[in-house]
């Protein structure tokens, strides 16, 4: 494997990088103290060609691999980790609807998510339940030639500003996973509706909430794959997920290291900069080695998908090491800091809010470890 980037990874990089921080990076506070989605932002990405960097030319995109889109994430994350995950959900769900929609629906969603038209989501957890996707609640009747949709979603990133959802239901719950199935439902359909708005307490700003769906009647082409199909469908996007939360991570944790290093060569103490100070000087060393593991591990896991092999148990180590990685950087990033830490003046105290949700999101650090260990199992029961 080649450690050194492509010239067009590199170019990718630099456009990303500068459009992180002349654009982004002086909007992080107040996208987080407002709590408002950054629609500007989504369409100055869409212009940049950010949206749609990953999709085949046949829908506008640019087709570039996953390596340039991880290094595109950690990028976008280091200035705002709201702004990396609009872009990462974005892709996922251009991922998932060419992988499993037929031509007319590809056709029809694709490229208008390339150019930022449509904002289009997953909504998946439901109140009672999170990595238990077998566990929907959510259900799908057949009736008049489709499917009447009812149940209730929560924690739906962009739920409040969402045009499509990619609702997962099941059309009989005696059947658990094997009764789930992927629908495909447009803002204004009867019956579909956003509810209250999460208060989050970090990550804020991408209209996470609710979606309703009562009585939602829905046409039988708004199948997306087939019926009793959407666990395994829903699940092929997971690993690919995971590798741009790890990404993320890695960026917000290189943001908080940084801030460190910055506040700890100005601070001084007892006559002297902090950074003069052994202890600080080895809570640097570790930010800095877990931050290039990381890493690597990620852009490793990220080839491995390009060369289309398997990357269950990669990319579920990945984003184990990178999302456990963030919390601590932060953590101690903000002790360097002392009491100016945690003002708000000072952006290591929304990097610290923002840490722990990685450690939740594309399943809990715990369901990574129960992955793999499941594979370790299999790779090596002899």
């Amino acid at each position: 494997m080649n450690f050194e980037m492509t010239d067009a990874q590199r170019m990718i990089r630099d456009m990303v990088r500068e459009f992180a921080e002349k654009e982004i990076r002086p909007r992080a506070a107040e996208i987080d103290q407002t709590d408002e989605f950054p629609q500007d932002l989504y369409r100055r990405m869409a212009e940049l060609g950010i949206l749609g960097m990953t999709l085949s030319p046949e829908y506008g995109g640019s087709g570039a691999d996953t390596v340039s889109w991880a290094i595109a994430q950690e990028e976008m994350a280091r200035a705002s980790v709201v702004v990396a995950d609009i872009q990462l959900l974005n892709k996922l769900m251009q991922d998932m609807i060419l992988r499993n929609g037929t031509e007319a629906q590809k056709g029809k969603y694709l490229p208008a998510m390339g150019r930022g038209e449509k904002i289009c989501v997953i909504a998946q957890t439901e109140p009672g339940t999170g990595s238990d996707v077998a566990g929907i609640q959510t259900t799908a009747r057949l009736e008049r030639e489709g499917y009447v949709l009812n149940g209730t979603k929560r924690f739906i990133t962009c739920a409040m500003v969402c045009d499509l959802a990619v609702v997962v239901a099941t059309v009989d719950k005696a059947k658990g996973r094997q009764g789930i199935t992927l629908f495909l439902v447009e803002k204004g359909t009867p019956g579909f509706s956003p509810g209250s708005k999460e208060r989050l307490m970090g990550v804020r700003g991408m209209g996470t909430g609710e979606l309703v769906f009562d009585n939602c009647w829905i046409p039988r082409e708004n199948l997306l794959g087939g019926e009793c199909e959407g666990f395994k469908r829903a699940m092929m996007s997971l690993d690919t997920g995971r590798i741009g939360i790890g990404c993320q991570a890695v960026g917000l944790a290189q943001a908080a290291m940084e801030e460190a290093i910055r506040y700890a060569r100005q601070r001084t103490a007892f006559g002297q900069p902090i950074a003069s100070n052994q202890g600080i000087q080895f809570m640097l060393a570790e930010m800095s080695a877990g931050i290039e593991a990381a890493r690597l591990r990620l852009r490793h896991a990220a080839f491995l998908k390009d060369q289309g092999r398997p990357i269950i148990r990669e990319a579920a180590e990945a984003k184990l090491l990178a999302s456990e990685l963030v919390v601590r950087v932060t953590k101690d990033a903000l002790q360097i800091h002392g009491a100016y830490g945690y003002s708000k003046d000072f952006p290591i105290e929304r990097m610290y809010r923002e840490a722990k949700v990685y450690q939740i999101w594309e399943g809990t650090s715990e369901i990574q470890r129960m992955v793999i260990a499941r594979q370790l199992l299999k790779e090596y029961g002899g």
